[in-house]
């Protein structure tokens, strides 16, 4: 739904898009009882996604009620709908771990946000819906230069590069970065915060044209990988090789990535859809004094995600507003057609993030 060109040039337009505010103080707007959500009828492809009406949640002491204007469509939800990825307990059985939108009600101890705030946030699941509710602690302001609903495509790709890549690979000014999956949402958003930061990149992705986004984006060298060997490629550009490496591909990738890197690189798995069990020779990690780590985050405690949240703010999205970030939208659907951007996001023929509006 919707064409790529437009919308790939619709995110370098977003300052135009009028933004609508208002603020006061009151803990709850009226609100209606019931609202439509999406469920996972059973495990099972796309169409057990179903439109349902559920009671509107309410917050706890720490939490903000969401009118919903976008949600981010994410691997993690698609890995839940097909049963490997269960919410953690006491989580809503609600697929979706961002959105953005507007606060219409308060939890009792929330100081950080008032009724009619416009915001994004990191959930840990229930965002395929009309409301959803956030810890304060992870709702970050809607930037004003992008359309309420696009800012759903931000919390969790930002939060996973922020986290993995800058405090977990401590990445580096000058360093060479190798990004796996450069023209998904986890990619293009590491292209694109890298290169502010000074990082050389490089991306490796599956068509002619998806590299070609990755090096509008910022990448040095994108590698289309069905026609090149990303580790002669990696060895030849950098000289010894990439200092950091991003992978959510894993198989035989994990062995490979050991031979694009130089010494004391460290390779971050944040997913491994080539599967997570594969056979290695560990010999290149030692003589390499390689560090090989990963991280999901969902299970994180709220601890480290709200630390994670004032790195993004700090650091991140002044990126956003001066223009030098922006979250490539592929496609939006409407909430009810949620099993679309399931089949869409399978295909692997997106670029960039998949929205769910209300």
């Amino acid at each position: 739904m919707g064409d790529f060109g437009q919308d790939f040039a619709h995110n370098f337009q977003y300052k135009n898009q009028p933004v609508f505010k208002f603020n006061h103080r009151s803990k709850k707007m009226s609100l209606p009882k019931n609202h439509t959500s999406i469920e996972i009828t059973e495990p099972g492809s796309a169409e057990v996604l179903q439109p349902t009406t559920r009671p509107i949640p309410q917050p706890e002491e720490n939490e903000v009620l969401i009118k919903v204007a976008g949600a981010g469509i994410n691997r993690p939800d698609v890995f839940q709908r097909l049963g490997f990825y269960p919410p953690p307990p006491g989580i809503t059985d609600i697929p979706g771990l961002e959105v953005s939108g507007t606060i219409v009600a308060l939890g009792s101890d929330v100081t950080d946000w008032s009724v009619g705030d416009q915001v994004c946030a990191l959930l840990a699941g229930g965002g395929y819906a009309e409301y959803a509710v956030a810890e304060q602690a992870l709702c970050l302001p809607a930037p004003e230069n992008l359309p309420l609903a696009y800012a759903a495509a931000l919390p969790e790709t930002c939060f996973t590069v922020w986290h993995n890549l800058f405090e977990r690979a401590q990445l580096q000014a000058d360093e060479w970065l190798l990004v796996h999956g450069g023209s998904s949402g986890i990619g293009t958003t590491a292209i694109q915060m890298a290169s502010a930061f000074g990082v050389n990149v490089i991306a490796t992705a599956g068509s002619d044209e998806k590299c070609a986004v990755c090096e509008d984006l910022g990448a040095t060298k994108a590698i289309n990988y069905h026609q090149q060997d990303f580790v002669a490629v990696c060895q030849e550009l950098t000289g010894d090789g990439v200092n950091v490496v991003l992978d959510m591909v894993g198989g035989d990738y994990v062995q490979k990535n050991f031979a694009a890197c130089a010494a004391k690189a460290r390779i971050v798995n944040i997913a491994f859809l080539r599967g997570s069990k594969v056979e290695l020779d560990l010999l290149p990690l030692m003589l390499k004094q390689l560090v090989l780590t990963g991280s999901t985050l969902r299970a994180q405690a709220l601890a480290n995600k709200a630390r994670i949240a004032a790195g993004v703010r700090d650091q991140v999205w002044p990126l956003i507003a001066s223009g030098q970030f922006a979250p490539i939208i592929h496609s939006s659907f409407p909430l009810a057609e949620a099993s679309k951007g399931h089949s869409l996001m399978e295909s692997n023929q997106h670029i960039g993030k998949i929205i769910l509006q209300n």
